[in-house]
């Protein structure tokens, strides 16, 4: 071994992702071409294969339904997943499909709360909602109750990525102590949208109320960043819980 050997960096070897603690995702956009997500059958097929190769039994796929840019209905996403369904068979993954939505709070979604309007929902009649990043929707806490009044546990998407939940920490309080069901993306842990989303998912674990998890996979980038994150410090700990996906 010559000196310049003892110098040399080994490379970092990273421990193979293993979901199967998590067994179900339930946040992903894998129905191809009705939102931002999965933009073709095979990419669909190529993102569940790995994400099956990761140990999850089941995939909740949650298509995008907001009124000014995806305007999914029911019955676009069951179409959609009996395709996928039928390809996932045909190309012999052994994984369970279902589908639910995420929904955009705004007027028309609470309209469509109060009036009774069909929702796409999972598990125990849980629903994943979600707003925008920086500004704060007006009817917010109004949407969640009317929710709840209908029957639905909601389920609030991503929290950790919202700019105005970071600053408000009366906003915070009053999530936490109305006991809303949040949901972190597994991706947050590793970085991939910032540090301080990074650091603010860590916060929201420490005080509770997150129940689920989800992948929240768009494309490819998204598993080769989660594949990182077993590098995460908060790897160990979250395997160690028992978190509601696995009741789906």
């Amino acid at each position: 071994m010559g000196l310049f050997d003892l110098f040399k960096r080994k490379p970092e070897v990273i421990e193979d992702l293993d979901l199967s603690w998590l067994e179900i995702d339930m946040h992903s956009h894998l129905i191809p071409g009705i939102d931002d997500g999965s933009k073709s059958m095979e990419e669909s097929l190529e993102l569940i294969q790995r994400l099956s190769s990761y140990g999850l039994k089941k995939i909740i796929t949650t298509p995008h339904i907001m009124s000014e840019y995806y305007r999914n209905t029911p019955e676009i996403i069951r179409m959609g997943l009996e395709d996928l369904r039928k390809a996932v068979k045909k190309e012999g993954i052994s994984i369970e499909i279902d589908a639910a939505a995420e929904y955009y709070m705004d007027e028309i979604f609470l309209d469509k709360v109060k009036n009774g309007g069909e929702l796409l929902t999972f598990g125990d009649n849980h629903i994943l909602v979600e707003t925008g990043f920086i500004n704060r929707p007006q009817m917010l806490l109004e949407t969640f109750f009317q929710l709840e009044m209908a029957g639905f546990k909601p389920v609030f998407a991503h929290p950790e990525r919202y700019q105005y939940l970071l600053a408000d920490k009366k906003l915070q309080e009053d999530l936490i102590e109305r006991n809303t069901i949040l949901q972190i993306n597994l991706l947050s842990l590793t970085g991939f949208y910032s540090k301080q989303v990074k650091d603010f998912a860590e916060v929201l674990l420490e005080k509770g109320n997150v129940q689920f998890f989800g992948t929240d996979c768009h494309n490819p980038r998204y598993l080769d960043m989660l594949e990182t994150l077993p590098k995460s410090r908060n790897y160990n700990r979250i395997r160690e819980k028992i978190w509601k996906n696995s009741s789906l």
